[in-house]
């Protein structure tokens, strides 16, 4: 194989390293955007259920305010039912403890209600900071995997920026010219052909020039999208299919 064309290739597939792993790297701080979030919403979560456990605790106690006020007024009520002298009093007076005794009845079924709920809400409470420590460690964990895969990324494209300048420099200069144009135009600057086509493109290629393209021996490009194109030693064995 023409040693430029085998160069070539290898440029190409190290700058295919280099562009994966910084699409990686750049993909990284949505990652860690999506853990904080997620921990935000844990502790949204917890903080209204706690939220929603004070309200009761409040209700419970304007409840027993209120129920204690009535409670009063019946009591008074009964000690002058006492006290009346006409038979319209009493009557007057009656309605009034009845009235005061459904009241009763009324905010104490509130406040059962209002317990039953209480309990409901510590489950909540109880069930989100458990959920909450979880998310804690594990988004803890997610982190330092994060920053280990952003240094192995790091250290991965600087690695592959070394081998590429070792095999740039390796290359003639009209060779690295005509990668970098294509590559600052095209994205990818070198591919397979197969089966008689171009792998990006798709253009079928004349056959004379597939023939000429499987020998390695001559750089070619690719007369639709001008990438330089290369045949596998596998697929340069055989004829391409018809």
């Amino acid at each position: 194989m023409n040693p430029d064309l085998e160069r070539l290739i290898t440029l190409q597939r190290i700058e295919s390293e280099i562009d994966e792993a910084r699409r990686a790297l750049d993909a990284l701080p949505a990652r860690h955007a999506a853990l904080e979030a997620s921990l935000g919403d844990q502790t949204a979560t917890l903080e209204s259920a706690r939220q929603r456990s004070s309200d009761n605790v409040a209700a419970r106690r304007e409840l027993d305010k209120e129920l204690a006020a009535v409670q009063t007024r019946l009591r008074r009520y009964k000690d002058q039912l006492m006290e009346v002298k006409t038979n319209k009093e009493y009557l007057a007076m009656q309605h009034e403890i009845a009235t005061a005794e459904q009241e009763v009845a009324r905010i104490e079924d509130r406040l059962l209600e209002r317990l039953l709920e209480a309990d409901a809400l510590a489950g909540e409470v109880k069930a989100a900071e458990a959920s909450l420590s979880v998310a804690r460690t594990e988004t803890a964990a997610q982190r330092s995997a994060l920053d280990a895969e952003r240094q192995r990324l790091d250290s991965l494209i600087g690695e592959a920026g070394a081998r590429r300048r070792s095999v740039a420099d390796s290359l003639s200069a009209e060779a690295l010219a005509l990668f970098d144009h294509i590559r600052s135009r095209r994205g990818i600057a070198v591919v397979e052909a197969r089966d008689g086509h171009c792998s990006v493109c798709h253009v079928r290629l004349r056959p004379q020039f597939y023939n000429e393209l499987r020998g390695g021996d001559t750089i070619f490009q690719c007369e639709s999208c001008g990438r330089v194109l290369f045949v596998a030693p596998q697929a340069a064995a055989a004829p391409p299919a018809p």
